[in-house]
């Protein structure tokens, strides 16, 4: 069986390291900030976890991630070689959002994963200084991945997969669907809530800063660019087509 290209050439060399399947997610999450190999399975819950300790080695042998010994449980982080491959990893991601497109399959959807990504890239600094629980009912979800609190309290974020026993804040009620596009760019809040896609209960104030403080994905911002310059292309061809 062949391993590798074969070629000298360092885009070669560079892909046998870093374009294995599930490989530049693993990196990834990396980059995301995770470090013990439980939240990076989180970030890929679909990869089996006997995979991801396979993807590790390799890249630890590449010399890309180091492993660390911290009590009793490994950490794992980017070595120099590894934070260089930040700006690479966002570029692909925002080349993904201009050009891939945005109609996601319903096998892509995965309630697990956005629930995990909002967690980690809320906007702390947009919530106010007394406790916020977030209760999401996503009901079109898996069975086990209906029902997420999104607990911020003392500027950390925790999600929890059971009900803390707290009071709740705002709830949310949406399909998975409608939170992903929201959340990659592909829908704003407005018309979710315009077609009831999205729905929320509880204070008037405490809503209209929702979507401030979720934020959205970091590549949300250049698929929100495409999404504007399309509607606007749209709008401006019936005058177009009419001029001599």
């Amino acid at each position: 069986m062949e391993v590798g290209y074969g070629q000298f050439c360092t885009v070669a060399r560079g892909a046998e390291v870093l374009c294995e399947r599930w490989t530049p997610l693993v990196v990834r999450e990396l980059l995301c900030g995770s470090r013990r190999f439980n939240d990076l399975h989180r970030g890929v819950p679909r990869m089996s976890t006997s995979l991801l300790a396979r993807r590790l080695q390799t890249l630890e042998s590449a010399g890309v991630v180091k492993r660390t010994a911290v009590g009793k449980v490994w950490e794992y982080s980017l070595t120099e070689a590894g934070e260089e491959l930040r700006p690479i990893v966002m570029a692909l991601g925002h080349w993904g959002a201009r050009w891939i497109g945005s109609r996601l399959r319903e096998d892509e959807l995965d309630a697990g994963l956005l629930m995990w990504d909002i967690r980690r890239f809320v906007r702390l600094e947009e919530f106010p200084p007394r406790p916020v629980v977030i209760h999401f009912q996503l009901p079109d979800a898996r069975e086990g991945e209906r029902s997420w609190w999104l607990v911020v309290e003392d500027g950390v974020a925790d999600l929890c997969r059971d009900d803390p026993g707290r009071d709740v804040t705002l709830c949310v009620v949406a399909s998975v669907r409608a939170l992903t596009e929201i959340w990659s760019g592909d829908l704003t809040p407005a018309q979710a809530l315009a077609s009831r896609a999205v729905q929320v209960e509880g204070d008037r104030a405490d809503a209209q800063q929702l979507w401030r403080m979720l934020g959205t994905s970091a590549f949300a911002p250049t698929r929100q660019q495409v999404m504007r310059s399309a509607a606007g292309g749209a709008a401006a061809q019936p005058r177009a087509a009419g001029r001599r």
